[in-house]
């Protein structure tokens, strides 16, 4: 996983668009933007700023921690390591989407970086979180006829992403735990109690299908690659 993540890493042009990180409202508006994306080199959102703890290369060029990058003359990029505060205002943004990004902290780090997003939206701001559905793993694990564990094979070694994966039930409920960096499996109850750990109130949240939700411009962020694995869940600010 570390040379595919080096791959999406690499980009054809690195540009400096902010020596500083937007703090304020104001700041993200003055740069175009209203929310940021997790775990995204490049960020198809228009006002987006796509983040991720990788640095992003082109050549002898490297992105850092603390400045805006424009990649590939369109989508702006910083750095951010989700396990530390972020370094943006109170209700600076109107908007965060993650995907697939939560599995691959632990628990504790998950609710502290969840506790920063509800910080960091304005009242009434949407989160959209992505992340491999522990349901479906279990009831794939217990059909007999392997339908879901038979699909994702397939699409996976259409991806090329990790390792051969035999023909085992087992070894395809555990990959999910133990392959990828994964920390932690979500079904939609612990994606409700984390969520509620961070602050967030039971009756904002809600499960939502592929590409449908209260914002269709972070709904059509879901890749098609991943909806087959995925549950979707979204939590509005107070």
């Amino acid at each position: 996983m570390a040379e595919f993540s080096a791959e999406l890493a690499e980009c054809g042009s690195i540009e400096v668009a902010a020596e500083n990180l937007p703090h304020t409202a104001a700041d993200f508006a003055a740069l175009g933007l209203d929310g940021i994306e997790f775990a995204a080199f490049r960020t198809r959102h228009p006002r987006g700023l796509g983040s991720d703890i990788t640095a992003m290369h082109h050549g002898n060029s490297r992105t850092e921690f603390g400045r805006v990058y424009r990649i590939d003359g369109s989508a702006l990029f910083t750095m951010l390591d989700v396990a530390r505060p972020l370094p943006f205002a109170d209700a600076a943004v109107d908007w965060v989407y993650a995907e697939h990004l939560i599995e691959h902290i632990p628990l504790p780090v998950a609710v502290g970086w969840l506790r920063e997003v509800r910080r960091v939206l304005r009242p009434g701001g949407v989160l959209r979180l992505t992340t491999p559905d522990l349901a479906r793993y279990i009831a794939g694990y217990a059909d007999p006829a392997g339908g879901f564990f038979a699909r994702h094979r397939r699409r996976l070694r259409l991806m090329r992403v990790g390792p051969p994966m035999p023909e085992r039930p087992a070894f395809m409920l555990n990959q999910i735990f133990y392959h990828y960096g994964h920390r932690w499996i979500y079904d939609e109850a612990e994606l409700r109690h984390v969520l509620g750990e961070a602050g967030f109130a039971a009756d904002r949240m809600r499960r939502c299908s592929f590409q449908q939700g209260a914002r269709t411009d972070l709904a059509e962020l879901d890749t098609v690659f991943r909806n087959d694995e995925t549950i979707y869940l979204e939590a509005t600010a107070d």
